[in-house]
C-alpha cells in the first residue's frame, strides 16, 4: 500500500487543484469558448497525468508546480480582462469570412477554411446563398456568427468585459467616440465599466460591473 500511496496522494491533489480552478476561473473551463480554455485543461491534465507516476517528482514538487500554473493561469485571465492586446495575443481576434455578400478567400485560406467548410457552416445556420449574409465572423471557439441582410439586431455583443468591439462599430456605420457618449448617457463613467453592451434595434443596452 506504501508504494501506492504517493500516486494517490498525487491524484487527489490534481483532482483538487482542478476543481479549484474551475470553480475560481468559473464553469467556462467545462465547456472551452478560447484557446486559453482549452490549452489550460490540456496542460493541467498533461501536468497531472505525467506526474502522477512519475516516482522521481515528490509531492512537494508536485504541489509547487501546480501552484504555479494556477498563479500563471490566474494572471493571464486576469490580464486578458483589463487589456485588450493581451486578450488579442491570447484568444485571438475573430475573423470576418464575408462581408456584404462577398467571401474573404484570404482569410479563409489562411486560417484552413475550405469552401465546403464554409459552406458547411453556412448550412448548419440556414443559409444556403452567401449574397444573403452581410457578415459572417468566425469566432475564436470555432463558432460562425451570422448577420443575414435586413436583420434588425447585432448578434454579438458591442461591448465585452469592459472592451468594445470595433467589429460591431464597424458594421454599425459609428466610432468609439459615439459608442463613449452612449456609456456616458446611460449613467457610466467610462466604456471598462461596463460587462456586457449589447446593440439592439438601433438601442445600445448596457451591463455595467455593478448592476
Amino acid at each position: 500500500m506504501q508504494i501506492y500511496s504517493p500516486i494517490i496522494i498525487k491524484l487527489a491533489l490534481g483532482i483538487i487543484c482542478l476543481v479549484i480552478q474551475i470553480n475560481i476561473m468559473g464553469k467556462g473551463n467545462l465547456a472551452p469558448s478560447s484557446a486559453m480554455d482549452q490549452v489550460q485543461n490540456y496542460v493541467l491534465g498533461g501536468i497531472i497525468g505525467g506526474v502522477i507516476y512519475n516516482s522521481s517528482i515528490t509531492v512537494i514538487q508536485f504541489v509547487l508546480v501546480l501552484i504555479i500554473w494556477t498563479l500563471l493561469v490566474l494572471v493571464l485571465k486576469f490580464s486578458k480582462e483589463h487589456n485588450r492586446y493581451i486578450k488579442l495575443i491570447i484568444d485571438g481576434k475573430p475573423l470576418t469570412l464575408i462581408k456584404d455578400g462577398q467571401v474573404a478567400v484570404n482569410n479563409c485560406l489562411r486560417n484552413g477554411i475550405s469552401a465546403s467548410d464554409l459552406m458547411l457552416k453556412l448550412r448548419a445556420n440556414g443559409i444556403y446563398e452567401i449574397q444573403n449574409v452581410k457578415r459572417a465572423v468566425l469566432e475564436q471557439n470555432g463558432q460562425l456568427t451570422l448577420i443575414e441582410f435586413g436583420g434588425e439586431n447585432i448578434k454579438y455583443p458591442i461591448i465585452v468585459d469592459g472592451q468594445a468591439n470595433f467589429d460591431v462599430l464597424e458594421l454599425i456605420g459609428n466610432d468609439i467616440e459615439w459608442l463613449e457618449s452612449q456609456v456616458l448617457e446611460q449613467g457610466f463613467t467610462r466604456i471598462k465599466d461596463i460587462y456586457l453592451g449589447e446593440y439592439l434595434s438601433g438601442e445600445v443596452k448596457l451591463y455595467g460591473y455593478s448592476s
